[in-house]
């Protein structure tokens, strides 16, 4: 009889660790299932972001003095990037690249705005989209810029904000605030 009264508490022991491990598992699945929903949100705001970046029918490109100096912006005042490694009139980021570099789309010819160059506008095709190109160079918007003006994906991957003149701004900021 010694002997089954060890066996009932052993049986007990292993179901109240075998609740606690499923506990513990419960909370990790729901804690993993929180970062999934918030990587899901932060995927879904760049792709709301992108889409805000394409124009209704044009997407006006501007100049604006930044801390890099004057440089191009969208429509929404955001700086534009140019990927130094793209061909010319092509643009080879897609993928993961195009989530943090989403580019810069219209639905009809781009306009030239406050110190940009109409003659200097074109566009390229992107997966059944028009993608503004300036200079020959396709236009990219840093996705961790939240800001109008504001240039943190200045010199990062290749990526640099492009000038007036549609050449690539080498140079760094002059004030690590960014913005106007």
């Amino acid at each position: 009889m010694m002997g089954r009264i060890p066996r009932v508490a052993a049986s007990r022991t292993t179901k109240v660790n075998d609740n606690e491990r499923l506990e513990r598992l419960m909370k990790r699945i729901t804690a993993l299932l929180a970062i999934a929903g918030l990587a899901l949100a932060g995927s879904v705001a760049v792709a709301a972001a992108s889409r805000a970046h394409s124009a209704a029918s044009a997407a006006v490109v501007s100049t604006h003095s930044t801390s890099l100096g004057n440089v191009l912006v969208g429509p929404n005042g955001h700086v534009l990037y140019l990927d130094k490694s793209d061909p010319k009139n092509k643009s080879t980021c897609t993928g993961g690249c195009a989530a943090v570099w989403p580019p810069l789309t219209t639905k009809g010819k781009p306009k030239a705005g406050g110190g940009a160059k109409a003659g200097l506008l074109s566009t390229i095709s992107r997966g059944g989209k028009l993608q503004v190109v300036y200079n020959g160079h396709a236009l990219y918007y840093f996705a961790s810029d939240t800001a109008a003006g504001q240039a943190t994906g200045q010199g990062q991957n290749g990526f640099y904000a492009v000038s007036p003149s549609g050449s690539a701004v080498t140079s760094k900021p002059k004030s690590s605030g960014g913005g106007y």
